[in-house]
């Protein structure tokens, strides 16, 4: 009862002298409210992160080759990093063969739901006449649209008849049919076209066509007419037409549902291909990479700098409680004779100090939900301009309520304390 009663007292006060009080909450409200949109922002950009690596295949698995190192570190999530300067060429020996990736396939079978196999054909140009369009050429599997979405406008995707009859079909972007056709679809598909790598010209007939996504090249430097955007041939047309190395430098798993750990299966999967496939291998090992692992990378950065730009934001919450402190002893001055009635009445000296700790933590908790709402809609709004949708941290709102009663114990205490040891005699005689 007896602080319900103080805090009625407190929340007086405050009334009383609503200026005071609120250039006194100022620090507080400007330090709790910068700490706030920066977590706003913050976890606005890890939830946005989180999203788009998961739309990207959270749960695939990048089974890739590396250079063997003089000196190898192995760290948690099993990639190893060493510290030689020498390079040594990918011979075809050394490359992932089908034989490997069907392998996997058999030996995971329960938890690899599918294999994308991808080729970097090269880049040039498809022309008909004085028409051309900018292409790079890819040689992939069915898989591949497993890990990769691609929106098709017209006709169909590759098809594991494709590949398996080395067939000579291709998908294009809708930019080449754009630059070719006048942005016909339908005339379009099933024309042949003739693309120049190298000053060697491939002939495929086109059966598919996708939407380009302007977001996935959104680092490119060609203007918008000579965007290179990418073209889709069965990986064995490829490897047949275009004389490529047989094997290929990576694969990406997909796994299934059913395995809770993705880390876990990739570490194994990497232990499995060295141990069975690179033992005797003393240029190249492989090595595995999950996005979940890239997510958790880029996360701990955010943070890292988040938190340290927190900190700083965070000193002006000292400056506040320094302001708490001196109002408090500007308050207990003013109020000499009160105190002085009260301990000649029979106060104790613990409900006097009470009495101020109490109306100290009133103006931080007052002051702190101040500066949580301060601080969430300009991250909101901040987050918003960004174009990331706002996330509210919890965690750090509820630590910003705690962090504000503290400051009011921690800075009212002396003042409580001062108050609290006032001789009843001298504070009476007190004008």
């Amino acid at each position: 009862m007896l602080i319900w009663e103080n805090i009625r007292l407190a929340l007086s006060g405050l009334l009383g002298n609503k200026m005071r009080s609120l250039l006194t909450m100022l620090g507080i409200i400007i330090g709790i409210g910068s700490v706030i949109a920066i977590m706003t922002v913050s976890s606005s950009l890890t939830a946005s992160i989180a999203d788009t690596f998961a739309g990207m295949g959270a749960n695939n698995i990048t089974i890739g080759l590396k250079q063997q190192s003089e000196e190898s570190e192995t760290r948690k999530n099993g990639m190893r990093f060493g510290t030689s300067n020498r390079f040594i060429s990918l011979e075809e020996e050394d490359r992932l063969t089908d034989e490997m990736v069907e392998q996997v396939k058999k030996d995971y079978e329960t938890l690899v739901d599918e294999v994308a196999l991808e080729e970097s054909l090269g880049s040039g140009s498809v022309k008909a006449g004085e028409d051309s369009a900018n292409v790079s050429l890819s040689g992939i599997n069915t898989g591949y649209f497993s890990t990769n979405e691609l929106t098709l406008l017209a006709g169909r995707y590759l098809t594991d008849e494709d590949v398996e009859g080395n067939k000579g079909v291709i998908m294009v972007s809708d930019r080449v049919v754009e630059h070719m056709f006048d942005g016909d679809h339908a005339s379009a598909l099933n024309q042949k076209i003739n693309i120049d790598i190298n000053g060697v010209y491939y002939s495929f007939y086109i059966v598919g066509i996708y939407e380009y996504d302007e977001d996935s090249n959104s680092f490119s430097s060609d203007s918008e007419e000579d965007v290179t955007t990418a073209a889709y041939i069965p990986v064995t047309t490829g490897k047949e037409r275009l004389h490529t190395d047989d094997g290929y430098e990576r694969f990406t798993v997909v796994t299934s549902s059913s395995v809770e750990n993705v880390t876990e299966l990739a570490e194994d999967l990497e232990q499995y291909m060295n141990g069975k496939y690179y033992a005797g291998n003393e240029d190249y090992q492989v090595s595995t990479t999950t996005m979940s692992t890239i997510t958790n990378s880029m996360n701990d950065m955010i943070g890292t700098v988040t938190i340290a730009i927190a900190f700083i934001a965070g000193i002006s919450l000292l400056v506040g409680g320094i302001g708490v402190m001196n109002i408090m002893l500007v308050s207990i001055t003013e109020r000499t004779r009160e105190i002085g009635t009260r301990k000649a009445l029979g106060a104790k000296n613990s409900s006097i100090r009470l009495q101020f700790i109490i109306e100290a933590v009133t103006l931080c908790l007052i002051g702190g939900v101040l500066g949580i709402l301060r601080g969430f809609a300009l991250g909101a709004a901040a987050a918003s301009f960004l174009g990331y949708a706002a996330a509210a941290p919890t965690a750090a709102i509820i630590g910003s309520v705690l962090f504000s009663m503290m400051i009011g114990v921690f800075f009212g205490y002396y003042p409580a304390n001062k108050a609290a040891k006032m001789n009843p005699i001298e504070a009476l005689r007190y004008e």
